[in-house]
């Protein structure tokens, strides 16, 4: 799948530390040792959970090169940055060895990843004047969430490229329900949901590149001779318009309708009443449920799960949607627990 991307014309390389079970490095310094080494500019992360102490940063870095088979990485990021992390970067002066690498010819851009909100974005551009890109969650499902595109302007306003994951939501926007395809269907040209949403990312001249994660040799095929016929203004007015009208039918797809509002909180026995409610309309929305499982029972705390509601009904009358909350709670943990 590699060595077709690459000879199709495929030039940028993506890995890290922690991929498939931590063996993606060292298969893509495989794939790429000799001749295909010079065709592409390589990316990988620095594990930023791994750094205790500022010596770990040379120990992970020199295994990377090993596992990759190469002398130096083209586009190297401190991966994940979230407020937590970012404290990590700070505390161990990574900056400063990332620099050092860059003097050294060990590493040629030097940028970051990002997932949390918008104002610690701002503060991470802002924290140092030598980064070269960053790499945000980008799609047309989420323009106003983590960086979102208030955080894409702001990087390019501060002479950062743009790398782009997460362009079909985990895989989300790869197959639309009903109400998003008839929308699309009004286009005058066909396209897959696939296209759709990495043809909205192409159009924008704020992004150098766009990340696609690939399971299978057909979807290689396709990605590839989308990205051929792509190119920066190819949808027409009323092309745009028409995602406005796919997220708004997206959006429709609320089986709670829950507006974040947060006035329920907090719930006096810890339950996330807006948190589980946006994992399941999350679900509805997309029909991945291996995803929303995953949130509910392994990323969300079990005190704060639908399963604690104790039906005191303290969150009843504080909801201006009069949303029946004890029993949308209820649902929740019926069609999310996995069973013991």
């Amino acid at each position: 799948m590699l060595r077709y991307a690459i000879d199709a014309g495929v030039n940028y390389v993506d890995t890290a530390w922690p991929y498939h079970g931590g063996e993606s490095e060292e298969l893509v310094g495989a794939v790429l040792e000799g001749e295909l080494r010079r065709k592409v500019l390589l990316a990988t992360k620095m594990p930023i959970w791994e750094i205790k102490r500022p010596e770990d940063m040379d120990r992970v870095f020199a295994k990377q090169l090993e596992k990759l088979r190469t002398d130096y990485v083209d586009f190297y990021l401190l991966h994940a940055l979230n407020k937590a992390h970012f404290k990590t970067v700070v505390d161990t002066d990574m900056v400063a060895w990332a620099e050092k690498q860059k003097r050294d010819g060990r590493i040629r851009y030097l940028g970051f990843s990002f997932h949390d909100e918008l104002s610690l974005f701002r503060e991470i551009v802002d924290y140092y004047d030598g980064w070269d890109f960053t790499q945000i969650q980008y799609n047309y499902m989420n323009e106003k969430d983590q960086a979102g595109t208030a955080g894409l302007k702001y990087a390019v306003e501060h002479d950062l490229a743009v790398v782009v994951m997460e362009p079909l939501l985990g895989g989300s926007l790869a197959e639309t329900p009903d109400a998003v395809s008839s929308v699309f269907a009004r286009a005058k040209k066909d396209r897959t949901p696939v296209e759709w949403a990495l043809d909205w990312l192409w159009d924008k001249q704020e992004i150098g590149t766009v990340l696609s994660g690939l399971s299978s040799m057909q979807q290689v095929e396709e990605d590839v001779l989308y990205a051929t016929r792509s190119s920066v203004g190819m949808l027409s007015d009323e092309e745009r318009a028409l995602f406005r009208d796919a997220k708004n039918a997206y959006e429709s797809l609320h089986p709670v309708p829950c507006t974040q509002c947060r006035y329920c909180m907090p719930c006096p026995h810890g339950v996330d009443i807006p948190g589980n409610f946006d994992i399941f309309n999350t679900y509805y929305k997309f029909g991945n449920r291996e995803e929303a499982v995953a949130r509910y029972n392994r990323h969300m705390p079990e005190a704060a799960r639908a399963s604690a509601c104790i039906r005191c009904n303290e969150c009843l009358p504080k909801c201006p949607q009069s949303i029946q909350i004890p029993d949308c709670l209820e649902q929740v943990d019926k069609e999310l627990a996995e069973a013991v």
